[in-house]
């Protein structure tokens, strides 16, 4: 045998540059550990989307209903307005601005007119009545 072909036989194995640095890394590499942080930006930014996809979904759906197409469509409601004397009640403003309307209609009216949340009024108070 001549020198060149015994020093051949005696090398190791070819490796290559790659599968050394990734045995290198496994060995060298603790196991993945998240500080507090890290779990506030894996877990809580997801949520934090979440929250907002949801909240701004249900106000979507919960949202009133389009009153008209357009403007022209739309009328307003004739109104005067009514200063609540003692011992009246919306059953007597009723009866006295609008007589040939059912009054439970009116009062109906007036209530959603003037957001009212219970049936009580208070005297002075001034209240928009319907007049049709």
């Amino acid at each position: 045998m001549s020198a060149i072909s015994a020093s051949q036989d005696s090398r190791p194995p070819f490796v290559s540059v790659a599968q050394l640095t990734s045995a290198r890394r496994k060995e060298s590499l603790p196991p993945l550990r998240l500080t507090r942080r890290g779990k506030i930006v894996l877990i809580g930014i997801p949520l934090v989307l979440l929250a907002a996809l949801l909240l701004s979904l249900a106000g979507f759906l919960t949202s009133p209903a389009k009153a008209s197409d357009s403007v022209s469509d739309l009328s307003v409601t004739p109104t005067m307005t009514v200063t609540v004397q003692p011992g009246q009640s919306l059953w007597a403003i009723a009866g006295t601005t609008a007589p040939q309307r059912d009054a439970r209609d009116v009062i109906a009216d007036i209530v959603q007119l003037n957001n009212l949340t219970g049936g009580g009024v208070v005297p002075g108070q001034q209240l928009f009545v319907p007049t049709r």
